[in-house]
C-alpha cells in the first residue's frame, strides 16, 4: 500500500473514522513491529508497545501533516519514541543496577566480556580494569546524574529531549552532563 493510500486513511482516521484505522492497522502493523522487536527484543514489550502505538495514532492523527512527510515515516516516528520510551523506562536505563561481577570466574563477570582493545594479556587486564573503574565512577553519581550522561553519550539522546526527560531547563541538564562528566574524570583520575 502506498504511503498517499495510508495518508488519506489517516486523514479519515484524524475524523475518528474506526474502518479507516482498522485499515491503517492491517498495513502497518507487520512494519512497526519488526521495528519494535528490533528495538525492544521481548515479545511481550513488543505487543504491549504496538498497542501503546495505535493508541497513540488514534489519539493524535490529527497532528498527522501529509505535506510534511509521509505516512509510514510517521508510524514508524511513534513507534520509535514508544520503544525509546520504554528502553528508558527499564531499571537499567534510569542507573537503579549496577554491573559487578558475581564470582571469579570469568563466565560471570559481565566487564570480561568487554573486547580489549590490545592482544596481549597486560592490555587485556589493563582494558578490564578501567572498565571495572569506570562502572564504579558512574555508581559514585547521582542515579538520575548517571543516567542522563548514559543517555546523552552512550545511547545519543539529544540534551533537549534528556531536559524534558527529567523535567529541567535545558541549561540545567547541561550543567547536569558537564558536571558530571567532571566528576567521572575526577574519579577515574584517582
Amino acid at each position: 500500500m502506498s504511503d498517499n493510500t495510508i495518508n488519506e486513511l489517516l486523514e479519515k482516521v484524524a475524523r475518528q473514522d474506526r474502518a479507516a484505522f482498522r485499515e491503517v492497522y492491517h498495513q502497518s502493523a507487520p512494519k512497526l513491529t519488526g521495528v519494535l522487536t528490533r528495538m525492544l527484543r521481548d515479545r511481550t514489550e513488543v505487543e504491549d508497545a504496538l498497542q501503546d502505538v495505535y493508541i497513540r495514532v488514534w489519539q493524535r492523527a490529527t497532528q498527522f501533516d501529509g505535506t510534511r512527510g509521509g505516512a509510514m515515516g510517521w508510524l514508524v516516528a511513534i513507534a520509535r519514541n514508544v520503544a525509546l520510551d520504554r528502553l528508558r523506562a527499564r531499571p537499567e536505563a534510569r542507573g537503579m543496577s549496577r554491573v559487578t561481577a558475581r564470582s571469579d570466574t570469568p563466565d560471570d563477570d559481565p566487564l570480561a566480556q568487554l573486547p580489549a582493545s590490545g592482544t596481549d594479556a597486560e592490555e587485556r587486564i589493563l582494558a578490564s580494569a578501567n572498565a571495572r573503574r569506570a562502572v564504579e565512577c558512574f555508581g559514585e553519581l547521582e542515579p538520575d546524574r548517571a543516567a542522563a550522561v548514559r543517555g546523552a553519550y552512550l545511547e545519543g539522546i539529544a540534551y533537549k529531549e534528556l531536559a524534558e526527560r527529567f523535567d529541567v531547563p535545558l541549561n540545567t541538564m547541561r550543567t547536569w552532563l558537564r558536571r558530571s562528566l567532571l566528576r567521572l574524570k575526577e574519579c577515574l583520575d584517582r
